[in-house]
């Protein structure tokens, strides 16, 4: 009887097991297709979110709770094709390296199925494939969880969405309660008064005040509107709250309303009949209109009125309020006024009108007042808001609580201060509000690079591709349309880059906010703070480190982090072991930023499987990354900038073959950093600030060769070690002028001993013959080059259309200077070059001790003629930098005279001489005149301005 038992059961047992295997051999085989379904649902379930926020449908609980559900099962798909994505890569690595495939990685993905017994393309790769495999059949039991729970509670995204409200502006105003805006009232009634040039062609003209919400655009706009003088000055007034949307009827009904309050509600709904009664009542006016809290970008919506609104009375003016700078563009802005944050004075003053009743309280609870009035940060409607929800608070202890709370756990905060912001935020597309809410990992007051806050975005995949743009492009985009908005302020510009930005920081309420909609995944630790937030939920944390703060395992529990940027100034504490304990926990991790003084980066880092962005501040003390590193075959960028510290690239760099940025700190302190051969190999490289050629004792460094294929690099390239290329070939094969987005080349020669000085000079310019620039370069700087004439066989420097900076320093071998530098080979026997350098703006020789003649067109320094056409000689007209403006020369103290090419260029503005004693006496005293014109010019540190 028992024997029978047990045969029965092992027959069950083998039956089992007989099913078991067949559903993990379907689970292996079916992983293929699993993948796609699954990429087709993580674009559904984005849809879902984006939807959910962008219709502002979620306000219970239970909603806001179950979205947090389904966005934590995003973050899981994600990581699961990724995964995938990243074993494949891996697979061809592995096979173009001609090494063994890699057993975690996948196949390339198949469309055909297999269905039982599987084949020998569907064993590759088993242990990944029955990871994944696993990782989705759980994912799917979740999302089938997630989903039942949205039809047990009821859950409904389809209702009507919620409308943040928008509040209509009127023209009243109470003066006695305005503070602070006295120099941006007269600003503008001082242009809405005044009679100038824009009077003699245009009936009106139209003024902007742009700021964010809440900053008091409104307050003076009607500040403006009240103001005697202008009630004087202008025959008809009207105020327009316009908002959003532009509804050109109803602004244009508003109109007819506001210049003629008796007129009878026109029936008649066409714009064309609107605009025509717009024309008939104001065609003998002298009008001031406000339009404001103006949104649209639209420059069709606005033309029609930008025709109407004109008349044969000059002087009329038009009054912009709008967060958005485009806006003030559309609408043909001839002044636009930025709005300021107020000072914590004026902000106390506006808090205090409003919270105290009477001069008892206002003593007893001043001291925490003036610390709430900080807290608005300048933002009058912060004041405000803050100053009403303190009225009926009377004890200290209240006060305190309030102070000590963030702005956005308040009440009635919502109500008041939050809505204007949220008007603003909801505005925004669904990548771009991501864009802004990951500004919050950052600290306060932090000044945003514009560069590295777009390779941010770009590393958390918030940037949307779209065909024959790149990704860099699109999230430069985004980041433009975030500081039209008044999201970013206190902006720094590149004056040399048309004015680009290059620099910002974000309002300290704006950050609040932006904290507030990313509270469940952005947090920043200061090291002051102990650790006692709940971490596990954390997508993005700012972590400051000090030796004070225990028990750093807590942070272990975030395991879903996708940005980690780990900060600290003290020397005591074990990093090493700290990070190598991170990369086994933060497998998740897109961006890493290290400030901390670690020496040494541990082999852990290979774990950060989905890394895009590396960034490694100057505070580091590591000397070279691990060979391990070079497995990252997902990292966009890496950026370093211990240029105290840091002495070599690691040798495998070349399996990276999606790094699109390869950055060093902007200095020239790079020279002897090891460059590993196979770099060529990263074509898909879009940056690459510095690049070192290793010399011929260096078995592991790279040739110029090397950059053959990259011809997808943009920005500036500087290039070390010139000196090194020993083979004129290197110089063709690294086909520079194939690098046609390349903006900026630095080539730098390196000087040698003594006794190689004559072997040097003729190499270097055989190499410098041989290099071909870049048709699109606009800046050029060439260090330390030992030949005796300045590139003489570069001719097509002078025709490079867009060159607008050259810099040349360091050629210690050059005595004489002639038609070479214009890129002409015979003097005698000129013809018509057309314009040479059209575009040069800035040029500057330094460092040429043993120069001693600039020699001008076939004569000596200052012999040519001129006309104001260019130079003639010959009989033939050649025009040289006819847009030269600014000419610099430094340590050259033999040199003794400027060619009148250069002296009599059209624009020149900005002559500076410093170090070059021979050329400054020649201009100081007998040759004045020679100068004078020039409208800056400084000596040796002694500035003349005309």
């Amino acid at each position: 009887m028992a024997d029978t038992l047990l045969i029965d059961l092992f027959k069950q047992l083998g039956s089992i097991a007989v099913q078991l295997a067949k559903q993990e051999i379907n689970l292996l085989v079916g992983v293929d297709e699993e993948v796609q379904k699954l990429q087709g649902k993580l674009g559904m379930i984005k849809a879902m979110l984006d939807d959910a926020e962008e219709r502002h449908a979620v306000k219970q609980r239970t909603e806001k709770l179950w979205l947090e559900q389904l966005q934590n099962q995003y973050y899981v798909m994600d990581d699961i094709l990724d995964t995938w994505d990243t074993a494949r890569i891996r697979a061809e690595i592995e096979k173009e390296e001609g090494k063994p495939a890699d057993t975690n990685a996948p196949a390339v993905v198949k469309k055909k199925v297999c269905s039982f017994v599987p084949s020998p393309s569907c064993c590759f790769n088993l242990p990944l494939r029955h990871d994944v495999g696993h990782m989705i059949r759980k994912l799917n039991e979740k999302l089938d969880m997630v989903f039942k729970d949205k039809a047990t509670y009821g859950i409904d995204f389809n209702r009507q969405p919620d409308v943040v409200e928008r509040p209509t502006t009127t023209s009243f105003v109470d003066v006695s309660q305005i503070f602070g805006r006295n120099i941006y009232r007269d600003d503008p009634l001082k242009n809405l008064l005044g009679v100038g040039s824009q009077e003699e062609t245009n009936s009106y003209c139209v003024i902007s005040l742009v700021g964010l919400g809440g900053i008091g655009k409104t307050t003076l706009a009607q500040l403006a509107y009240n103001h005697p003088d202008v009630q004087a000055h202008f025959q008809k007034r009207m105020w327009i709250c316009v908002s959003d949307p532009f509804d050109q009827c109803n602004v244009a009904k508003a109109i007819i309303k506001e210049v003629d309050p008796r007129h009878e509600p026109l029936n008649d709904t066409k714009l064309q009949t609107l605009l025509c009664k717009i024309q008939d009542l104001i065609k003998d006016e002298k009008y001031f209109l406000v339009l404001d809290d103006v949104w649209t970008e639209d420059f069709q919506k606005w033309e029609p009125f930008k025709i109407a609104l004109k008349n044969d009375v000059h002087g009329s003016r038009i009054l912009v309020t709008t967060r958005k700078q485009r806006a003030a563009e559309v609408m043909g802005s001839v002044l636009t006024i930025n709005l300021k944050v107020l000072s914590d004075e004026d902000c106390w003053s506006i808090f205090s009108k409003i919270a105290f009743s009477n001069e008892e309280q206002l003593k007893y609870l001043e001291d925490l007042g003036r610390k709430l009035a900080i807290k608005c940060k300048g933002l009058p409607l912060a004041a405000k808001t803050l100053g009403s929800l303190m009225q009926n608070k009377r004890s200290r202890e209240q006060w305190n609580k309030i102070l000590d709370s963030h702005m956005w756990e308040l009440e009635d905060i919502e109500k008041g201060l939050l809505a204007p912001l949220l008007l603003s935020y909801y505005e925004l597309p669904s990548t771009m509000r991501r864009c802004f809410s990951y500004c919050a990992v950052f600290a306060k007051d932090y000044r945003f690079s514009r560069d590295q806050l777009v390779l941010h975005w770009i590393a958390q995949g918030y940037v949307e591709s779209k065909a024959n743009m790149e990704l860099e492009d699109i999230a430069e985009e985004y980041f433009e349309k975030l500081a039209m908005r008044s999201f970013f302020q206190d902006f720094r510009n590149d004056e040399d880059n048309d004015g680009k930005i290059i620099s910002c920081k974000m309002h300290d309420i704006v950050h609040d906010f932006a904290q507030f909609m990313s509270k469940n995944e952005s947090f920043v630790i200061d090291s002051d703070k102990k650790l006692e937030i709940d971490c596990q939920i954390a997508r993005h944390l700012h972590l400051e480190i000090s030796k004070e703060m225990q028990h750093l395992e807590s942070i272990y529990h975030a395991k879903s982090l996708r940005s980690l940027f780990l900060l600290s100034h003290d020397m005591d504490y074990e990093f090493e072991m700290l990070l190598s304990n991170s990369f086994h926990h933060f497998k998740c991790l897109r961006t890493l930023i290290l400030d901390c003084p670690i020496k040494k980066l541990p082999d852990a880092v290979e774990n950060l499987i989905h890394l895009r962005c590396l960034f490694i501040c100057e505070n580091v003390e590591i000397e070279e990354l691990p060979e391990t590193f070079c497995n990252l075959c997902n990292l966009q960028t890496l950026k370093i900038e211990n240029h105290r510290y840091f002495k070599k690239l690691p040798q495998g760099m070349s399996k990276q073959i999606n790094l699109r940025h390869l950055i060093f700190k902007d200095c020239f302190d790079w020279n002897d950093v090891v460059f590993p051969k196979g770099i060529g190999k990263l074509i898909g490289l879009r940056t690459l600030s510095h690049f070192h050629i290793g010399d011929k004792n260096d078995r592991e460094g790279c040739k110029l060769g090397e950059l053959k294929n990259l011809n997808q690099l943009r920005g500036t390239l500087k290039i070390y070690g010139m000196e090194n290329v020993v083979n004129v070939d290197e110089a063709h094969n690294a086909q520079l002028k194939d690098k046609i987005h390349l903006r900026g080349l630095v080539l730098m020669f390196e000087e040698l001993a003594f006794y190689e000085r004559e072997e040097r000079m003729e190499n270097d310019v055989k190499v410098l013959t041989a290099l071909e620039l870049p048709r699109n370069l606009q800046r050029l700087t060439i260090w330390g080059y030992q030949g005796n004439t300045i590139y003489p066989n570069l001719p097509t420097l002078g025709q490079l259309p867009f060159l607008e900076v050259l810099d040349i320093m360091g050629l210690d071998k050059v005595k004489k200077v002639g038609d070479e530098f214009l890129g002409i080979e015979d003097s005698k026997n000129k013809k018509d070059y057309g314009i040479i350098f059209p575009n040069l703006k800035s040029l500057r020789f330094s460092w040429m001790s043993n120069w001693e003649e600039w020699i001008g067109m076939g004569g000596t320094g200052e012999e040519e003629e001129e006309n104001d056409n260019g130079i003639v000689t010959n009989s033939i007209i050649i025009k040289i930098m006819p847009r030269l403006q600014s000419l610099k020369i430094d340590l050259c103290n033999k040199l003794k005279s400027l060619p009148n090419y250069l002296l009599t260029a059209p624009s020149l503005k900005n002559l500076e001489i410093s170090h070059s004693p021979l050329l400054r006496k020649r201009y100081q005293r007998g040759n004045w005149h020679k100068i004078s014109h020039i409208s800056n010019i400084t000596l040796d540190g002694w500035k003349w301005v005309q």
